[in-house]
């Protein structure tokens, strides 16, 4: 994965925008307004991705690659670096999952105009 592959695969999820809320190298991606991905335009590509609790602990046991989430609340938040990850896969489906655990936390007028 890259990070135009990355932004591709972000950018067609509904709901989803991107911006540089914080600096002009911190690419964020939300929906709806809540973040989901964020990543650095310099260096190895790495992501901060949302997760359960159990999950985020369970994922940083499993794999080295996934460490607690730089910069971010490390209970809710793991760093994917993924230039050490061989499975892409994996990480689509991780995005996937941070996305859906957002999507599942906003207000029901907001799920209702995503699931339309």
């Amino acid at each position: 994965m890259n990070i135009e592959e990355l932004r591709d695969y972000c950018i067609s999820k509904k709901g989803v925008t991107e911006d540089f809320p914080f600096d002009e190298t911190t690419l964020v991606f939300k929906v709806m307004g809540k973040m989901f991905v964020l990543t650095d335009l310099e260096g190895p590509l790495s992501l901060n991705l949302k997760c359960n609790p159990e999950k985020a602990a369970e994922l940083r046991e499993r794999y080295q690659s996934v460490q607690p989430g730089y910069h971010m609340n490390k209970k809710h938040w793991n760093t994917i670096v993924v230039s050490e990850m061989t499975n892409d896969k994996l990480v689509y489906q991780w995005i996937d999952d941070s996305y859906e655990l957002v999507v599942k936390s906003l207000p029901a007028k907001f799920r209702e105009l995503l699931s339309k």
